[in-house]
């Protein structure tokens, strides 16, 4: 019995480790290093492209509820996130690159995970979970086009840039978290006066994009989780303000004052040697940004490691095409997981991937099925993405929105979702423990 998984991201990752952890060999399929997509540029696994944060720890959080639940699963993400962590206050960050070789590591050791380099232009035949991501190179692309018999839906994803730590200025730039969360030094902060803010607000508005290649920008839709800083700027000149840029909980030293705008920096490893810019992800062109983002307080002298880019991401209608176990209505053997399903988030996709991994080895082995409760975040996610009443899809991240409420109202919003995440953990732990499958 083997198994294709397509895709050594993320969820391709999670699903087959949880295929493995049932006894079930696995042929895990990668195209690195053979080729790369325009947004990845690291041979190993499980490459963290937009950002190195996996959002919130916090269990009263969505984000946190989730981490929870696939902590449940004995998820290899969260064993790796835990070794590989980066200081980010409240946030889980992890170092980029331990974190993919640690990822790697797990999976290269498997006796029972075969991965092999290659790209596809075919989906193997037997039972097949495609996690290729929301980059897919063009020839699977057109084989998934063919398979599903609809037309794919697509929109733009951006990264931030990232500069030295040595680079930066101290003695304006200070150490500090929102509100004292974390320790000190897991953000450097860029404070700006309502006249340096002004100035690099115009020039942002007014920077030049890079062209979109071979898109058609009639098409053009951006996702709201990684809208481009400059594209968000021109809704309004507060909009920024009161978004990536929000003063608030931060006070400078130097004036002992709140600023009227200020540009985070997040530790992108445990060095402490690179900070990206929070929530300035981007499409200016790479001379733009070094002339515009220098004009930052701080930054006046700043050294680039990485810009900022943007590349087209596709997802499928899966609301017509999946059912809430991630798999085909169409054609069973064939689950899909990940960032292709219209899950969005370095967790949710992570998650969608364990989902789809231990469905299927559910089903391999002859052992129950399990139908994940409403009430867990990932089982509102699948349910989100499988639900065909909803027409116009758009990728759906980790929220409490999506959870049903409370049977009893809970005023204060810190012990409500409090309780909305402690009756999903409850509601899964007894589940797994039912089934014998809390590692």
């Amino acid at each position: 019995m083997r198994v294709s998984v397509i895709g050594a991201g993320l969820a391709g990752c999670e699903a087959a480790h949880q295929l493995a952890k049932f006894g079930i060999s696995v042929d895990l399929v990668e195209m690195k290093p053979q080729k790369y997509t325009p947004a990845h540029h690291y041979p190993g696994f499980a490459e963290l492209v937009c950002s190195n944060s996996l959002k919130a720890s916090r269990p009263d959080s969505a984000a946190g509820m989730l981490k929870q639940e696939m902590r449940l699963f004995g998820s290899l993400v969260m064993e790796s996130a835990e070794q590989c962590g980066v200081a980010a206050g409240g946030a889980l960050a992890v170092d980029r690159e331990k974190f993919s070789d640690y990822i790697t590591r797990r999976i290269r050791e498997n006796p029972l995970i075969r991965v092999i380099e290659q790209e596809l232009d075919q989906i193997p035949e037997g039972e097949v979970i495609i996690a290729s991501g929301p980059l897919t190179s063009e020839p699977l692309a057109q084989a998934i086009q063919r398979l599903v018999e609809l037309e794919g839906l697509s929109f733009f994803d951006a990264a931030a840039p990232i500069v030295s730590a040595e680079s930066v200025n101290r003695e304006i730039v200070f150490s500090a978290s929102r509100y004292g969360e974390g320790e000190e030094g897991d953000y450097l902060n860029c404070p700006m006066n309502r006249e340096e803010y002004e100035r690099f607000y115009q020039a942002l508005v007014e920077a030049e994009s890079a062209p979109l290649k071979d898109f058609d920008r009639r098409d053009f839709k951006v996702y709201e989780g990684c809208m481009p800083i400059e594209v968000m700027a021109k809704r309004g000149p507060d909009t920024i303000r009161f978004g990536p840029l929000k003063p608030v909980g931060l006070r400078d030293p130097r004036t002992g004052y709140r600023p009227w705008a200020c540009v985070q920096l997040r530790r992108e490893n445990a060095e402490g040697s690179l900070y990206n810019l929070v929530g300035f992800q981007t499409n200016l062109k790479f001379g733009e940004q070094k002339r515009v983002f220098s004009m930052i307080p701080g930054l006046e002298s700043a050294e680039f490691l990485r810009y900022g880019v943007m590349h087209r991401n596709t997802f499928l209608d899966s609301p017509r095409l999946l059912d809430a176990h991630f798999c085909l209505r169409a054609e069973p053997r064939i689950h899909f997981a990940g960032q292709i399903t219209g899950v969005e988030g370095y967790t949710e996709s992570a998650a969608s991937g364990i989902f789809a991994g231990n469905h299927l080895a559910r089903r391999l082995t002859s052992r129950p099925e399990i139908t994940l409760p409403r009430t867990t975040m990932l089982g509102a996610l699948a349910a989100y993405i499988s639900d065909p009443t909803v027409t116009d899809f758009q990728p759906m991240g980790a929220n409490m929105g999506i959870l049903p409420p409370l049977d009893e109202s809970v005023r204060n919003k810190k012990e409500r979702y409090r309780q909305i995440s402690a009756r999903g953990y409850t509601v899964l732990r007894e589940l797994l423990e039912s089934e014998e499958d809390v590692k």
